[in-house]
């Protein structure tokens, strides 16, 4: 039986930090993709469990970091819609990237991580799948700042690199409720996105004992989601709120 999400699931109390959750959602528009994230983060306590999501876009679109000026946002991109991000980092198109999200509950080790920490380890990871398909790829050693506001034009320390460009980055948000990354890939020519995402479950089962078990959304998360989609992701007073 495949176990559901919903706002009332329970974990027993009892930490198995290899038990992870896998998540394949069917492609949705900007503000359901956001407004999944956020609701995983709010239930991911309830879940017990560190939840990995690959999903797609129904549509072109960007996305923008938390603290972004919607205005400078709107200049950088003809990509619309524009939605705005639950964590950080700067403007990522998404118009053919590969997106994941990952959750971990404070009970995770990795919630203990530093932000710095839990970057290099998550694009460790990126990059050793990238090496399962037989692409090389080097971490950043150093950011390589250009002051432009988007997410793949220059560097941050650990991004992942493919002939000298970034083309893997990331964004974070951590609170009481946990730990939620949101990353892209922008996918070299020739890469086969189905292999991507085998390589980078075999290498957390290699890495740390991950056990995946596949997950669902209850009808009352899709529910949830789709609300919090139309009441925030997709409104203008928090699109454009600075």
């Amino acid at each position: 039986m495949v176990p559901h999400v919903s706002a009332n699931s329970v974990s027993d109390g009892m930490v198995d930090e290899s038990r992870w959750f896998l998540l394949r959602t069917a492609a949705r528009d900007a503000a359901e993709n956001m407004a999944v994230d956020e609701v995983l983060l709010e239930s991911i306590a309830n879940i017990g469990c560190p939840v990995l999501r690959f999903y797609g876009w129904k549509e072109q679109a960007a996305s923008f970091g938390y603290s972004q000026r919607y205005s400078d946002i709107a200049r950088l991109t003809s990509l619309r819609p524009l939605v705005r991000r639950p964590t950080g980092g700067g403007l990522v198109p998404h118009d053919c990237d590969w997106t994941y999200t990952l959750v971990f509950p404070p009970s995770a080790q990795w919630y203990s991580l530093k932000a710095v920490q839990s970057y290099e380890r998550v694009h460790a990871w990126v990059q050793a799948a990238l090496e399962k398909i037989n692409l090389r790829t080097d971490l950043a050693r150093a950011p390589r700042k250009e002051a432009s506001g988007q997410c793949f034009v220059g560097a941050e320390q650990f991004d992942v690199l493919w002939n000298e460009r970034k083309i893997a980055g990331g964004a974070q948000r951590r609170n009481r409720q946990g730990l939620l990354v949101q990353g892209s890939i922008q996918p070299p020519p020739g890469a086969i996105r189905a292999d991507w995402e085998r390589a980078f479950c075999d290498v957390a089962q290699e890495l740390w004992g991950v056990h995946w078990e596949p997950l669902e959304l209850s009808p009352a998360t899709e529910q949830r989601i789709i609300e919090r989609a139309r009441d925030k992701f997709a409104a203008d007073e928090f699109t454009k709120r600075r």
